[in-house]
């Protein structure tokens, strides 16, 4: 009867317990499922349908222009604007004294004449150094500006090169032992100095040893400025002692 298990329906007296997978029933085997092919209605063509364009980014053409680094602005410097000075004014006389040369500014422009009180001043100091009271008088006045045609520059450094060379070259004629300078324009533009050098000894370059002195106008309006003209004089006077010895 190809019977492989058998199990009551009740419980047999004095029988052996039962297993218990032999009491579990065994699923039945599920159907196969069997697909249909669908069979799609036909639909006429119709005009087909325009696809939305997508834009693709691409590469420019155009290379882009190279990043240039940040550059900082630097400040201009300030340029300093250039006052151009008037021409100075003044006329100065070269004199020799024994082995001195005595450049003194002259008061009025004017040539010396014997009565002027500057000149008789002059002749008075020159006595009291002892020195000749009668200077011999070298070349013209010096006047500036000078007077010439053309585009010449006439500020103070022109000035004070003509003066210096003016006065050399007069130092290469014969020997001098102290060079006077009478006055402000003699001091300063020979001298390259200010009226606080006045009573006091100077080396300039190219002209040796000079003496800066007050103006001989000033001298007079101011008589009291004598006495210390005269310690200088002290002081300095070995110079051309020495020299006429």
């Amino acid at each position: 009867m190809q019977v492989v298990n058998w199990l009551p329906r009740t419980e047999l007296p004095f029988a052996a317990p039962s297993r218990p997978e032999l009491l579990v029933l065994p699923e039945p085997p599920a159907e196969p499922v069997i697909t249909r092919p669908v069979v799609k209605a036909m639909v006429a063509p119709s005009a087909p349908a325009e696809r939305p364009k997508i834009e693709v980014p691409r590469p420019s053409v155009t290379p882009r222009p190279a990043s240039k680094p940040a550059v900082v602005a630097e400040a201009a410097p300030a340029v300093a604007k250039v006052v151009q000075l008037p021409p100075p004014r003044f006329a100065l006389q070269l004199l020799r004294a024994g082995r001195c040369l005595v450049l003194v500014e002259l008061p009025t422009g004017g040539a010396f004449q014997s009565r002027d009180p500057a000149y008789l001043l002059l002749k008075d100091m020159l006595r009291a150094a002892g020195l000749p009271d009668s200077p011999q008088i070298i070349g013209e006045p010096v006047r500036w500006p000078l007077l010439r045609r053309g585009n010449v520059d006439q500020g103070p450094d022109a000035a004070c090169e003509f003066v210096q060379g003016f006065v050399m070259a007069r130092l290469e004629e014969a020997e001098c032992a102290c060079l006077w300078l009478i006055g402000l324009p003699a001091v300063r533009f020979a001298g390259e100095a200010n009226a606080e050098a006045f009573n006091r000894e100077l080396e300039i370059e190219g002209l040796g040893c000079a003496w800066a002195l007050p103006g001989l106008e000033l001298l007079m309006d101011e008589p009291q400025r004598k006495a210390d003209v005269w310690q200088a004089m002290r002081r300095l006077m070995a110079r051309w002692k020495q020299n006429d010895e």
